[in-house]
């Protein structure tokens, strides 16, 4: 007979553990509220690697070197991973009105400069493929400037998902219509129904890379011009946001552009950064270290 779920559970001390180990690592706070869904995520991991219990699986983890594959399968069970094509439309509405007008109004003219857009909490690819429809569609629109983009994420899982660029059809039904028309692919046969794909060209403009928000510094370039950071602030302690913001804000180019999640405004304190908008701010281009 089978064990039921509700008596295979973590040992309290292993759940501390484990929750200091995970805010340690990547700076999300797992508080005891949040035990039952750690639990309920991580016994999927438990079966398919052939432990018999939840607590037998968390000594192994606990005991295993954080480099090693166990601790990846946790961070991607753990890390919350809610993203949405066009979430918080205005971001994108100011991205095409007011943000790369003035990029390029900063570069000499006839330069067609490469802007460089960084969603640096990429989750599956919805915040970095809206950018690049965005982007591309101004791009032709324009003639004047190309741009690549880079997406990162400390989950190895959804870093996948985003590389292959394909969506459900309900997933893509904020995507206006006159982009979903001009960079979503939809394939033939029984096997493609339901679904779409972000078209080669855009593609071809993007990777993706996994990246904790915690490590010191970030071998990314330095000289981004747009970073989104949105939604993933709320899950780590104030000292933390500030930290990431500054590291970040290492990465942009003078006069580029930092958005944050709407909630998380006041995360974008760097004395360097100017608020532009709700949740939008930019680099002072003098205030560069």
């Amino acid at each position: 007979m089978s064990r039921p779920e509700t008596a295979d559970r973590m040992e309290p001390r292993q759940f501390d553990r484990l929750a200091a180990m995970v805010e340690a690592d990547v700076g999300i706070q797992l508080p005891a509220s949040k035990r039952e869904m750690v639990e309920g995520r991580l016994r999927k991991w438990a079966r398919s690697e052939g432990f018999e219990t939840l607590r037998d699986y968390a000594a192994h983890v606990l005991s295993a070197p954080r480099t090693g594959e166990s601790w990846t399968h946790v961070i991607d069970a753990l890390t919350t991973n809610k993203t949405d094509f066009f979430r918080e439309r205005p971001h994108y509405d100011m991205l095409e009105s007011r943000i790369v007008p003035e990029l390029l109004a900063d570069r000499r003219p006839g330069s067609h400069p490469r802007l460089k857009f960084w969603s640096a909490a990429a989750s599956t690819g919805a915040e970095l493929w809206s950018a690049g429809m965005v982007l591309g569609s101004m791009a032709l629109a324009r003639r004047d400037f190309d741009f690549a983009l880079l997406g990162t994420d400390i989950s190895t899982e959804v870093l996948e998902t985003g590389r292959r660029a394909i969506y459900p059809l309900e997933q893509l039904d904020p995507v206006p219509r006159d982009l979903a028309r001009r960079w979503l692919l939809h394939g033939a046969g029984p096997r493609a129904g339901g679904q779409a794909r972000v078209v080669p060209e855009l593609r071809r403009r993007a990777r993706f890379e996994r990246l904790n928000l915690m490590d010191p510094s970030y071998p990314m370039d330095r000289d981004v011009d747009v970073i989104f950071l949105r939604n993933v602030l709320i899950y780590f302690s104030r000292a933390q946001q500030s930290a990431v913001v500054s590291r970040l804000v290492d990465h942009l180019r003078p006069g580029g552009w930092l958005v944050l999640g709407h909630s998380e405004a006041p995360s974008g304190d760097d004395p360097r950064l100017e608020a532009i908008a709700p949740a939008v701010f930019r680099l002072v281009p003098e205030a560069r270290r």
